[in-house]
């Protein structure tokens, strides 16, 4: 078996790795690294569970081999968190407007919504709904979803007062 080393940033730490080639980010990141927040579901990138954000950019770890990640920087469902055990607004967001339920497909769509916020923080709800047609949930319905990531937008652009839009 042939390894290769691999040494990238994961939530902030630097982690250094020895990996097959063929080692998918998603395997690293879960079986190496013990962060089993980023889940898989079809292996094929179609479901969007195994979202990761890599370099600013959201990413199928289940697509993407750990060597591709080398020198990179990413976050997983595990980054969000406060250092302080503080959730992140998204995620106060989801549990507060019922945008979780089995709770399978969250981390892939909490990691997709960070990034549609941080790139457009005043998304509307058109807006949302299209940005997170990459990513599958079986169980939600999707309107508490949408809810959670508006709710978070307001919140994190200081428009948390504003009454929430009736649909």
């Amino acid at each position: 078996m042939i390894e290769t080393d691999v040494t990238f940033s994961v939530n902030g730490e630097r982690v250094r790795l020895a990996v097959e080639p063929r080692r998918t980010l998603a395997d690293a990141l879960r079986e190496d690294c013990g962060l089993t927040g980023t889940h898989l579901g079809c292996e094929h990138g179609v479901c969007g569970a195994c979202t990761v954000i890599v370099d600013g950019e959201p990413a199928r770890a289940c697509l993407m081999f750990a060597v591709q990640a080398d020198g990179s920087s990413v976050t997983t469902v595990e980054g969000l968190q406060g250092t302080d055990g503080e959730l992140h607004p998204l995620q106060e967001a989801f549990v507060a407007h019922h945008g979780l339920q089995c709770g399978f497909c969250t981390p892939g769509m909490l990691m997709s919504a960070l990034h549609l916020l941080d790139t457009t923080p005043d998304a509307d709800r058109e807006t949302i709904r299209e940005e997170m047609s990459g990513n599958i949930c079986r169980c939600t319905g999707y309107q508490g979803i949408v809810d959670a990531i508006e709710a978070a937008g307001r919140e994190l652009t200081g428009h948390a007062e504003e009454a929430e839009p009736a649909e």
